[in-house]
């Protein structure tokens, strides 16, 4: 089994995500392909794809968006797993899913949407970006890396099951 493992990462936090995510398939014997949304040239080959994006004021960035567009026909074919990266701070904020998560699972038929806390650094963000974490009192890394192991163990196990009797329609059981 092939697997496309792409995310869109404004500085890098969301890519290291991905990163994880490939390396547990990989560990659960699934070729796991690891490709920045921007550089994939085709989806012929790929029994399943996860697609992943940093989220900045409240969407997905460019990239993961275009992504979802240019592929929109073929993702309907393959199983498709989505996830977010963005909220920062204890408790994460903010708590609620991308603005643009309907039209992204609608276009995707995604089995299944993950949100993981982010990381944030105030010195790598320019202007804009630090106005907009104003009143978010957080600078440090927020992932939770057990959850986001656990997340991709339970996709692996989802692609792998034996028989493949199972529903596309059933959400995972990822807790």
């Amino acid at each position: 089994m092939k697997v496309l493992v792409t995310a869109a990462s404004k500085h890098g936090s969301t890519a290291e995500i991905a990163s994880v995510i490939a390396g547990v398939l990989r560990t659960a014997e699934i070729d796991a392909v690891l490709v920045d949304p921007e550089h994939v040239r085709s989806l012929a080959g790929y029994d399943a794809v996860i697609v992943g994006s940093a989220v900045y004021a409240g969407h997905w960035l460019e990239p993961a968006k275009a992504f979802v567009r240019r592929y929109r026909i073929e993702l309907a074919d393959v199983p498709v797993f989505l996830f977010s990266s963005g909220p920062v701070g204890d408790p994460p904020t903010p708590a609620h899913d991308p603005a643009d998560l309907a039209e992204l699972d609608e276009a995707t038929g995604a089995i299944d949407h993950q949100v993981f806390a982010g990381r944030v650094s105030r010195r790598q963000l320019n202007v804009f970006e630090r106005l907009g974490t104003i009143g978010i009192h957080a600078d440090g890394d927020f992932r939770p890396w057990d959850d986001i192991a656990d997340s991709a163990g339970e996709i692996a196990r989802f692609l792998t099951s034996e028989p493949v009797l199972r529903s596309l329609t059933e959400p995972l059981a990822v807790g």
